[in-house]
């Protein structure tokens, strides 16, 4: 192991030291030392989660990354005698989404109190637990320790699957092999390494659990094969829109990157500022805007540029196929062939890398007509893999449903 990487070991056991002493100490006093971000008062503390009166009560958490968890709980509840919970530990980075349930994120992380009565009140109620991203699903309780929640879960009957997200599990140095476009190629080092060790480690415990694991991306299935793709639910109705694309020479183009690096908006937004300059498109960046203004934002866009560093396609696509939008993303051909393989349907986000985005960009300004095509099958699409119709039968079986 690497200096960096030892380091984050060691800075991880650090922590977790930090929380087993907190942890022996009355939560009336540690409630209110420490940090601001670790203060809590008892009005904060919510009460434990309540179960769905259905034969199968299923329970997502705790990460609800892009309203996602929410999304496949409402899912899970198109199948028969199936109610789902969805719940989120902290607010998201303040973005907001629909859940079911939440908890600060102090007193999860804190609150042993809190975290024993969710877990009893879980295992009391629920009979299936969907763990999102190697997370702890009961905070302190378990010292966030997500392999002894397992256990417990699984002592009182409870079915656990485990489902993973991105970089929870994808490992830098698989991925820059696989791509020249990868963001963990020629990246700092220490943040490489982060990285390497969390999902590493993550590995780790989904081989120790041995649980059903689900997948938000095909990609991800080089990273975990045996893995299930679970595909991206999204609410369509709400992103249709009927205003046209492209009915100007100078076509609008969004880029909404929830983590720029991740996404290589570096390697695309020198190209598409010159053409901006130029006058060629209209190009906006969006940063941390409320999810309630996207639809909107979409709809007064032609193009969506997705990601250029990945080789997948994720929410930001779905949501601008559902718009009728133009979505252009870096796409492996692995991602693809899942799909097709899967659906039956090819899937209508158009390719392009740092070295091909301006030339694409230039070609939709000169077949409009070809590109309306392209756009015009994105709603089909979404409607028949991302609508959670789907999503609910490839969780059937693991509800123990019929779908």
């Amino acid at each position: 192991m690497s200096m960096s990487g030892m380091s984050s070991m060691v800075a991880a056991r650090w922590r977790m030291a930090k929380r087993l002493v907190r942890s022996r100490m009355p939560e009336a006093i540690t409630s209110r030392i420490g940090p601001a971000t670790a203060r809590y008062r008892p009005q904060d503390v919510p009460a434990p989660v309540a179960a769905p009166a259905t034969d199968v009560r299923l329970l997502v958490g705790p990460r609800n990354f892009a309203g996602q968890g929410d999304r496949w709980a409402r899912a899970a509840e198109r199948l028969p005698g199936v109610g789902a919970v969805s719940m989120i530990a902290g607010d998201n980075g303040g973005l907001d989404f629909p859940v079911d349930y939440g908890v600060p994120d102090a007193v999860y992380t804190n609150s042993r109190r809190w975290g024993i009565r969710q877990r009893d009140a879980v295992g009391a109620g629920f009979t299936h637990v969907m763990i999102e991203a190697v997370s702890s699903m009961f905070g302190a309780a378990s010292d966030k320790v997500v392999a002894r929640e397992v256990e417990w879960l699984r002592a009182q009957g409870v079915q656990v699957a485990m489902l993973c997200h991105g970089t929870d599990i994808r490992l830098p140095d698989r991925h820059a092999q696989l791509d020249e476009w990868s963001p963990f190629r020629d990246a700092p080092a220490d943040w490489v390494n982060r990285l390497q060790t969390r999902a590493s480690f993550n590995q780790q415990v989904l081989d120790r659990v041995a649980a059903p694991v689900f997948v938000s991306t095909p990609e991800m299935l080089l990273d975990r094969p045996g893995a299930q793709w679970l595909p991206i639910v999204v609410d369509i109705e709400r992103w249709v829109t009927s205003t046209e694309i492209l009915t100007s020479d100078r076509p609008v183009v969004l880029h909404a990157p929830t983590n720029p690096l991740v996404k290589g908006t570096a390697l695309i937004e020198p190209i598409v500022q010159r053409l901006h300059e130029a006058r060629q498109i209209d190009y906006r960046r969006v940063v941390r805007v409320p999810s309630g203004e996207m639809p909107a934002l979409y709809a007064g866009a032609d193009v969506v540029l997705e990601q250029f560093a990945l080789g997948m396609y994720s929410v930001t696509s779905v949501e601008a196929m559902a718009a009728g939008r133009i979505a252009i993303a870096h796409v492996h051909d692995q991602v693809r062939d899942h799909v097709r393989e899967t659906t039956g349907l090819e899937l209508p986000v158009v390719e392009a890398t740092p070295d091909t985005l301006h030339d694409v960009l230039d070609d939709i300004r000169t077949r409009p007509e070809h590109y309306r095509e392209v756009a015009h099958r994105g709603p089909d699409f979404v409607r028949a893999v991302h609508d959670g119709a789907l999503s609910a039968r490839v969780l059937a079986p693991f509800l123990g449903v019929t779908a």
